[in-house]
């Protein structure tokens, strides 16, 4: 039996790279009319055949990720982490990830990313947001299919992959009214990102819901740029008796500044958070969070980009993946929701 034809046949025959070669092949940007037409006439005279139609594996996909150094420069953070769940996720693909770190300034410039320049990658994951203009910029002049891991920008549309942001900050609110509470304020900077607004959105909900007024003084900033929190919240002087944090890094902040109050958690003051991952040590109590599923998201991310990349036909647009309800210890049940639990059983 004759030898299946590959692309990295066609690429030495060319003297090119297997992604030029896939790119030809499959329609993408960043090849010359005049080196596509190459590629297809030696493709044929090989004998080329598209791994589908040869019942054998497609060829391995190199997939970049674009994340801001903002993301990485403190602690082992929770993009960190997402990132060795897209790299399990691209491997059972049998693709492989190059990473490049945005330094923060570079945001103000055109883009200038090196896996794109030197032609290493066949399709871009950019992890978590970057500003709109620098992202409206990637995709007038990104050559390779892009999607968005764990946002989305109202700006610049692109394929997205997202928690479910605003029904997981709705969850775990009314959580927080089965467990006796209706003074519940929000802590999160309104429209620094839309992750937060998502979830600020949930929380209003479910307090419309239930009849309770959002209080205006209850929302509460925890930054002054988008990625990067205070070093400590400011709480007001009244408080209510519980807080929904739009992250557990920012739950852990309240958590330390209703202890300096000399508030205890979960006997005084009940906070849960979102996302599930927070550095060791950083929290003296065991958080009561909204879990965003990584891995199922960097699977769905991986799977969606790879489809974009081969041609293959998939759901385009947001996709929004659940997380779920963690319940551990910082979250108090008053008497009067504890004996509603109790009769009900």
């Amino acid at each position: 039996m004759a030898k299946a034809v590959k692309m990295a046949d066609i690429a030495e025959r060319l003297g090119v790279s297997t992604v030029t070669v896939s790119k030809a092949l499959s329609g993408q940007k960043g090849v010359s009319e005049e080196l596509r037409q190459k590629i297809r006439e030696m493709a044929e005279e090989l004998g080329y055949k598209p791994p589908a139609s040869q019942g054998i594996d497609r060829p391995s996909l190199t997939i970049g990720i674009l994340m801001s150094e903002t993301y990485i420069e403190k602690y082992v953070t929770f993009y960190w982490e997402f990132y060795q769940k897209i790299i399990t996720a691209a491997a059972r693909q049998g693709c492989f990830i190059l990473l490049e770190v945005l330094p923060l300034e570079a945001e103000q410039s055109e883009p200038n990313i090196k896996l794109l320049k030197e032609n290493k990658i066949n399709g871009l994951m950019v992890l978590g947001g970057l500003q709109s203009s620098y992202l409206a910029a990637l995709k007038k002049n990104c050559p390779v299919p892009v999607i968005y891991m764990d946002f989305y920008n109202g700006q610049v549309t692109e394929d997205s992959i997202i928690s479910n942001n605003f029904y997981g900050s709705y969850f775990i609110t009314n959580y927080l009214f089965d467990c006796g509470h209706r003074a519940i304020a929000y802590v999160g900077t309104l429209l620094a990102t839309d992750s937060i607004t998502d979830r600020y959105l949930g929380y209003c909900k479910s307090m419309m819901e239930h009849g309770v007024e959002v209080k205006k003084e209850w929302i509460i900033p925890d930054r002054d740029e988008p990625r990067r929190c205070f070093e400590r919240i400011t709480l007001p002087e009244q408080l209510p008796t519980a807080f929904v944090c739009n992250c557990d890094q920012t739950a852990s902040m309240v958590v330390r500044a209703l202890e300096e109050r000399g508030i205890s958690v979960p006997e005084q003051a009940s906070v849960v958070g979102y996302d599930d991952y927070l550095h060791p040590g950083l929290c003296s109590v065991e958080l009561t969070t909204y879990a965003v599923d990584m891995a199922r998201m960097a699977e769905q991310g991986v799977e969606v980009l790879v489809n974009k990349i081969c041609g293959k036909e998939y759901r385009t647009g947001i996709q929004v993946v659940e997380g779920r309800l963690v319940d551990r210890k910082s979250v108090r049940k008053t008497k009067s929701a504890a004996k509603t639990q109790n009769g009900r059983a």
